[in-house]
């Protein structure tokens, strides 16, 4: 009888043949999520790097847009902290610029009479580090666990359905209608070769997927690649919008025009590292304000990520039997040092991304997933030019698939029990409704703790669930808030 050879360092380190995986699998699935979320550092950049403070000035402190920084300073924030995800936590998790909470920043925070740049990444800073003490404290660990299995469930779900119709927005296969929030392409019917793109990856990954072949959604999106910039050669379509955000012309491509670069390598400038001031918005805003902001930044950082970790762990069957992650501590550790390391890098909160999910799908289960997608983080600060050849329409396709893979999961809710399945039912639909993790999780919750009640079971409700129902109560009246405060 052969010998069985010992497992290497690395395998033991990251526990890949403990989880039952491969090198090749991890490796294989920190590429297909860098390859769905690669997206943020050309996306990041247009949201935030277009955006004026109140003194007319862009991020990096200068009077014209400097979109080349802005693009370096996210894909370095993400590659730190996603190497920290898989190096420290061992967990199929990458980080980066939180979508919402950029937007947020720049028309919400920004904005406001007084306030700089600097004075906005400042409040992400210290958001990040009120998030660091709860973990350290042990609060946002119980809140973690006092959620109810069930809802967890009904998160991941949620999340998958989230995840899709991001996937059909951001490819044109679904699109505002006229007379109706959405329809099918443009006015009801399929057009355009960018749609045909996406069609073509979709129904690809759907038939490797359907045949067993390994790798079968990276596959999707380098072909549907190489077919995107043969139809750019051929039929020259350029980008969707203008130079001035209105739309030139529907049935062009999403985001980047997928082209060979004329350079593949270009020198990062990281002009908006450190460029935050911590209590600077104190003085220009007053602290009824900052607390408002900061608990709104914090909540929503706060829910999204425990949405996304349990829906990562439940599709790689890494939950234990009470729907908890393992290393669950170091897991929060380091999404709360990213959220504060995106604001000392002026690129805006980092946070955990359900595009992970992607390479959870192709069958990474370990840390080591996370460091592949962390490198190739890094090494796009030097050759951004690389990451722009990859549309939308060539990346989404695995954005539906991996929410078809989530979505089983949602025959683990008990259906007939009215307390669990009417809070389950309001955390799915309006994730995607209302285009927001955070909103879905919070209705689900309160939906959660009010019909304990009505039915007589207050004493059911665990006093965490009390507190955080309270909180999203809160956080969903912000404004009338604001408003009887007399806050701007």
């Amino acid at each position: 009888m052969a010998a069985t050879s010992a497992p290497s360092a690395l395998d033991r380190w990251f526990e890949i043949s403990a989880r039952g995986s491969t090198v090749g699998r991890e490796v294989r699935g920190g590429l297909a999520t860098f390859f769905t979320m690669a997206y943020i550092v050309v996306l990041n950049p247009l949201i935030i790097g277009t955006q004026p403070d109140s003194t007319g000035r862009y991020l990096g402190g200068g009077t014209a847009p400097d979109l080349a920084a802005v693009a370096a300073g996210t894909a370095l924030v993400a590659g730190v902290v996603t190497l920290l995800m898989g190096a420290v936590a061992n967990y199929p998790l990458a980080l980066a610029t939180g979508l919402g909470l950029n937007a947020f920043l720049a028309f919400g925070v920004a904005s406001l009479p007084g306030m700089t740049w600097p004075d906005a990444m400042g409040l992400v800073v210290i958001e990040g580090l009120l998030i660091l003490v709860l973990v350290l404290t042990g609060l946002r660990e119980a809140v973690f666990r006092a959620v109810p299995p069930p809802l967890k469930t009904a998160i991941s779900v949620g999340i998958g359905l989230f995840i899709t119709i991001v996937g059909l927005v951001d490819a044109g296969f679904v699109r505002a209608g006229s007379g109706t929030p959405l329809e099918l392409g443009i006015g009801g019917f399929l057009a355009g070769w960018p749609t045909l793109v996406f069609v073509v990856g979709l129904v690809l990954t759907l038939v490797l997927m359907a045949r067993g072949v390994r790798g079968a959604i990276l596959g999707g999106i380098v072909v549907a690649t190489v077919l995107a910039v043969a139809v750019e050669a051929v039929a020259h379509l350029g980008p969707r919008t203008g130079a001035d955000g209105s739309v030139a012309d529907p049935r062009a491509w999403g985001l980047n025009v997928p082209a060979l670069p004329g350079s593949w390598v270009d020198a990062p400038d990281f002009a908006t590292l450190g460029h935050f001031s911590l209590l600077g918005s104190f003085e220009r805003i007053g602290w009824v304000t900052v607390v408002l902001l900061v608990f709104t930044l914090l909540l929503a950082d706060f829910f999204d990520t425990m949405g996304t970790v349990v829906a990562i762990g439940a599709e790689g069957d890494l939950l234990d039997e009470n729907g908890n992650p393992p290393r669950m501590r170091r897991i929060l550790v380091v999404d709360s040092l990213a959220a504060a390391a995106g604001g000392a890098g002026g690129v805006s909160s980092n946070t955990s991304f359900i595009e992970s999910a992607t390479g959870v799908g192709e069958g990474a289960r370990t840390g080591l997933a996370s460091v592949v997608t962390g490198v190739a983080f890094l090494l796009t600060t030097f050759l951004a030019p690389v990451v722009s050849i990859v549309p939308y329409e060539a990346a989404t396709p695995a954005l539906v698939v991996v929410g078809f893979l989530m979505m089983t999961q949602v025959k683990g809710i008990d259906w007939a029990d009215f307390e669990i399945a009417v809070p389950a039912f309001l955390t799915i639909v309006l994730m995607p409704f209302t285009y927001s993790i955070s909103a879905g999780i919070g209705a689900g919750f309160v939906a959660f703790v009010l019909l304990k009640v009505a039915r007589g079971r207050a004493r059911a409700v665990h006093p965490v669930m009390w507190v955080v129902a309270a909180l999203f109560v809160v956080y969903f009246a912000i404004d009338p808030l604001k408003q009887v405060l007399g806050v701007a």
